[in-house]
């Protein structure tokens, strides 16, 4: 039976709080569909759009966003959310130690303060796949941002080893700085092509495979048979690395069920849901 209007989801009108989700390219994120199916359900006023920002043009988006009276934030993805961490006014005491932010929240007078979920939101999605990280052996390829958060996250959540693999020295060094600061340093390495063989957990923190080229940051015949593949990659859900996992029998996990794990830490970081998440 259809919805009658007292019943349907609120209209966009001229009091409707703006959301957005800014990054370069958009085409590929999750958020609009899960976010705004949220909001339409909860029945709230609000609306979250997509914003494809060149790098050079984020200062003043970010400048727009302090004024911007109808917007409660926005919602950061690649390749911005080291950038957007040194442009905001405050940091949780996780995205400080990360150095970068996935969410925005603007408060009544325009001050912004940032937080960084990633890794919450993928060590929630692999406990709904009924993988527990603790005590187990992972490998990371992939050390910018998201790799950061799966570093802080995973140990937090128990893993025993986290090898990571990251063509770039700075991320390495990055990487390498985060482990001394969140005293994991006796769990982590950079060796993870190396350690194969005997993880538990393989992901692949980075874009490749986003692009369609066929391109897969590692090869997953390597690993044991009982491990489980997981993918950060929204678009397309099943990416070939998934699909070579797959293939070679293995449990997978895609970058969908990572950010659908995060839509009500968003929604409540925004004040949608409750006490805004600190």
């Amino acid at each position: 039976m259809p919805d009658t209007p007292s019943d349907a989801a609120p209209s966009i009108s001229g009091r409707t709080n703006v959301l957005t989700i800014i990054g370069h390219p958009v085409s590929q994120v999750r958020a609009p569909t899960t976010v705004n199916a949220e909001l339409a359900r909860s029945r709230v006023d609000a609306v979250l759009i997509p914003v494809d920002l060149e790098p050079s043009s984020v200062p003043s988006f970010i400048d727009t966003l302090r004024g911007w009276q109808n917007s409660p934030g926005c919602i950061v993805t690649v390749p911005h959310k080291t950038e957007v961490a040194g442009l905001i006014d405050e940091l949780t005491d996780r995205a400080k130690l990360l150095g970068a932010v996935n969410m925005v929240r603007r408060t009544p007078s325009g001050k912004l303060i940032g937080d960084m979920i990633d890794g919450l939101g993928f060590v929630a999605a692999l406990k709904r796949n009924g993988f527990e990280p603790k005590a187990k052996r992972a490998v990371v390829f992939g050390g910018g941002a998201v790799g950061r958060a799966m570093l802080l996250s995973l140990t937090e959540a128990g893993i025993s080893v986290i090898s990571f693999h990251e063509p770039d020295e700075r991320r390495r060094a990055a990487l390498r700085n985060l482990a001394q600061l969140a005293g994991v340093a006796d769990r982590f390495s950079t060796d993870a092509l190396q350690q194969l063989e005997s993880a538990d957990l393989a992901v692949n923190a980075s874009p490749v495979g986003m692009n369609g080229d066929g391109a897969m940051a590692f090869d997953p015949a390597r690993l044991p048979v009982h491990a489980l593949v997981a993918d950060v990659v929204t678009h397309p859900a099943e990416t070939p690395l998934l699909a070579a996992a797959r293939a070679a029998g293995l449990r997978t996990q895609n970058g969908v069920a990572m950010a659908d794990a995060q839509v009500t830490m968003q929604l409540r970081f925004f004040g949608f849901g409750g006490e805004a998440a600190r």
